[in-house]
């Protein structure tokens, strides 16, 4: 009897199990027969609902070939409910901060392949161009409307030092006029940007809020498309924005306020923690699409960089991403993509949205009950050096992506000046007083302006007092022919109490430099526009101001005349039509008054 009760429940229990299994299947299978059953007879595996879309597939594969063919999608019209995958935003951006970024883990280039579908028909058709295109309609972003100065929020009016100083004829000076191939997009027009279509293809791409937040309501396209895509599409051989561009302030106001949809993320919809570098970064995405390097706090504004403390092995500041943006939007070079200070919450921004299970793990609570994390890294990535917040805030920069190496491919170059990096040994430079000859003999220094770019950078890291600039990039579309990307400028303002002179043998070796920047340089020396009040007035305006203490800004001010001196004491030697390359015309060089 006992051997029947044993045999009757052990098939009770393989009873229950199965039905357990049967309910597990049918609720994962029933959302999918939902779907299957709205969808209109006839079309089996297309959720857009349009009779066209298999005749459009071609035209998509097509786009997928052509360098534009990712851009494009990534501005599907409003009426188009079919979005290619759910990659289609994130390949349009990309943030590099190291010389290995050439194969960034964001990138297309480590992600699983996606399986192909059918996609809906666009209007018009794709040119034949090497260069990606976007379709809007209306002005170009690149004609925004009525010209003047564009500043961050709640700089701009009559009393603004930074308004008088951007009405200067110095920083009236037109680039010269855009053709085809000094566009790194072309612009065509008919095209919307429209998120929504997004979502309804992939409902696992993380957005919450109002799902007509981001419709496009009427207005002309260029008007609907996000911040960051306006940036995007106004990067040309000359320069990362231009003067006059809106969308820059409104893209700094969104680094500061967007909402966090994910960070951390591996995968299809969000960024992922930054490989490579040697200290923690994190890739967020906001609830617009676009994306952004987060460098968190590690250090306090009044901390300056250890004496004993080699270039190599300083902290990263977040503080110096903010700041460098605006002195290189002071000094007019506009080569740092938009950076902006940010509070986050670490708990509901971080730790909630994240789906990299690395850095989830990486999270825990300090005895003084604050959130604490470190991730992963090469250095300063351990319990012992671990991120805290007070109790779960904390204090970053926050810096736009540019556009995904898979549509603008950027070379990478090394410094000719680039250190040691060596605790001992001394790089070629330093003991060789005539290295620039030897520069000037070696492509692209030989012919191109680009030796007159690498002393820009230089006279930019002085006044920072950065040391770490061991490579540079370009955008490889317009060759030798433009200008250098002013990227990770974390190292910088570590030291207002000394001036590392030998970021300047650069200059003082090659004793050349434009006359535009030799112009602007005493210009901002003179008191009317003196370079510390205008940081300070660009600072004041950001979410995490003060970010620098006034003895950094008093050091913009040193460092400004010791780099005058400099050119001074070259032109002393070598005479002033040998050191200042004139590249100014003559109206301009008049409207100067020099």
């Amino acid at each position: 009897m006992k051997m029947i009760l044993v045999r009757r429940f052990r098939v009770l229990i393989l009873m229950a199990f199965l039905a357990a299994c049967a309910l597990h299947l049918v609720l994962d299978l029933l959302p999918k027969l939902e779907r299957s059953a709205a969808r209109p007879s006839g079309e089996p595996g297309c959720s857009c609902a349009q009779p066209a879309a298999e005749a459009a597939a071609p035209g998509w594969a097509q786009a997928r070939g052509h360098p534009g063919g990712e851009l494009e999608a990534a501005a599907s019209a409003a009426g188009d409910a079919g979005w290619p995958n759910k990659h289609t935003l994130r390949i349009l951006q990309d943030f590099s901060s190291d010389p290995s970024s050439n194969l960034t883990s964001h990138s297309l280039e480590k992600l699983p392949p996606q399986p192909k579908r059918p996609r809906a028909p666009r209007r018009g058709r794709i040119l034949e161009s090497g260069a990606p295109q976007i379709r809007l309609t209306g002005r170009s972003p690149r004609d925004p409307g009525p010209r003047g100065p564009v500043l961050p929020p709640g700089l701009s009016g009559d009393g603004s030092l930074l308004t008088r100083l951007f009405q200067h004829p110095l920083y009236q000076v037109p680039i010269p006029p855009l053709t085809e191939g000094d566009v790194l997009f072309n612009v065509n027009s008919d095209i919307r940007f429209n998120p929504k279509a997004a979502t309804a293809e992939n409902p696992d791409w993380p957005h919450e809020g109002p799902e007509d937040e981001f419709l496009p309501t009427g207005e002309a396209a260029v008007d609907s498309y996000p911040n960051w895509l306006k940036f995007h599409i106004g990067i040309n051989r000359y320069e990362l924005y231009s003067r006059h561009n809106p969308a820059v302030g409104a893209l700094l106001q969104d680094l500061g306020t967007q909402k966090i949809t994910s960070v951390g993320q591996d995968g299809a919809v969000g960024g992922a923690m930054k490989s490579g570098g040697t200290q923690l970064k994190l890739i967020m995405t906001f609830q617009n699409y676009g994306q952004a390097l987060f460098k968190p706090m590690k250090q306090t504004r009044e901390q300056e960089t250890p004496p004993d403390f080699f270039y190599f092995s300083d902290y990263e500041r977040h503080n110096a991403e903010i700041a460098a943006f605006h002195l290189d939007r002071i000094l007019d070079f506009r080569r740092v993509p938009p950076v902006a200070g940010r509070l986050v919450n670490m708990t509901k921004e971080i730790r909630d949205v994240t789906r990299d299970k690395k850095l989830w793990r990486t999270f825990f609570i300090s005895p003084a009950n604050n959130v604490c994390f470190y991730g992963e890294c090469s250095y300063y990535c351990s319990t012992e050096h671990a991120l805290c917040g007070k109790p779960d805030q904390i204090e970053g920069s926050l810096a736009a992506f540019l556009p995904d190496l898979a549509l603008a491919k950027r070379k990478t170059w090394r410094n000719p000046w680039r250190r040691s990096y060596h605790k001992r040994k001394k790089a070629e430079w330093e003991v060789d007083p005539d290295y620039c000859e030897e520069v000037r003999q070696t492509p692209p220094y030989d012919s191109s302006h680009r030796l007159l770019d690498v002393m820009d950078m230089t006279i930019f890291d002085f006044l920072m007092g950065n040391m770490d600039r061991h490579h540079y990039e370009t955008f490889e579309k317009f060759g030798n022919e433009t200008f250098i990307i002013h990227l990770d400028n974390g190292r910088g303002f570590g030291k207002h109490s000394h001036d590392e002179l030998s970021i300047l043998v650069p200059l003082q070796q090659c004793c050349r430099i434009r006359r535009s920047t030799y112009l602007r340089l005493q210009l901002l020396a003179q008191e009317e526009h003196r370079l510390s009040l205008l940081m300070a007035e660009a600072l004041r305006a950001d979410r995490v101001a003060p970010v620098l203490l006034q003895p950094h800004l008093e050091a913009l001010d040193r460092r400004l005349r010791i780099v005058l001196r400099a050119v001074g004491d070259c032109v002393e030697k070598d005479g002033l039509h040998s050191v200042v390359e004139d590249d100014l015309g003559p109206e301009h060089r008049a409207a100067a008054g020099r």
